[in-house]
């Protein structure tokens, strides 16, 4: 377990142009996050789940949870364990008269039942290594600053077109500004 790291859900995230969501965990004892693409279903079951909200009737991750305990096994943790063709491979590992298993999941439904259960969630070092981000990653590095182009010149049709402006302006008492005021 020493090549575990310890996570923590820091938030859910909505993608504005398709119906995924992304949950951002950000390692316990670093500035390290890494994020996992899930489906809408799955983000709503953690994010009630994190609000506690009451439902009437045991959700499918709250079944789940309740399947466990009626077979006296007791969760203690869920794992991110593998990365492979970019997905996320998972496991719920429970104690079962003494020893301990290690069920095959989906990062997204072990994690539904890791806020339920208040166990940790863990991360394979391998996995953080390379799917992990610093904020410091995504700051682009700047040499030198940014010149401002000059502005383009207006074409005699545009100073044209402004030209209204202009006069509008022109007429305009700003030392008396009652004077401005329709009647």
């Amino acid at each position: 377990m020493s090549d575990m790291i310890e996570v923590v859900i820091d938030s859910i995230r909505v993608h504005l142009m398709a119906p995924q969501r992304v949950i951002v965990l950000k390692q316990t004892n670093a500035d390290r996050f890494l994020t996992i693409w899930v489906g809408p279903y799955e983000a709503e079951a953690i994010t009630v789940a994190l609000q506690e909200v009451e439902v009437a009737r045991p959700l499918t991750h709250d079944l789940i949870k309740n399947i466990f305990g009626a077979f006296n096994a007791r969760i203690t943790r869920i794992e991110i364990v593998r990365l492979k063709d970019e997905i996320f491979f998972g496991n719920i590992v429970a104690e079962v008269d003494g020893r301990e298993v290690h069920i095959d999941s989906r990062p997204s439904d072990a994690i539904a039942i890791a806020v339920r259960a208040h166990v940790p969630i863990l991360v394979h070092s391998t996995v953080m290594e390379e799917a992990g981000r610093s904020p410091e990653q995504d700051i682009p590095v700047v040499s030198a600053p940014i010149k401002k182009a000059p502005p383009v010149p207006l074409t005699d049709e545009g100073n044209d077109r402004l030209s209204v402006f202009k006069d509008f302006l022109d007429k305009l008492d700003l030392d008396s500004p009652d004077k401005n005021k329709p009647a």
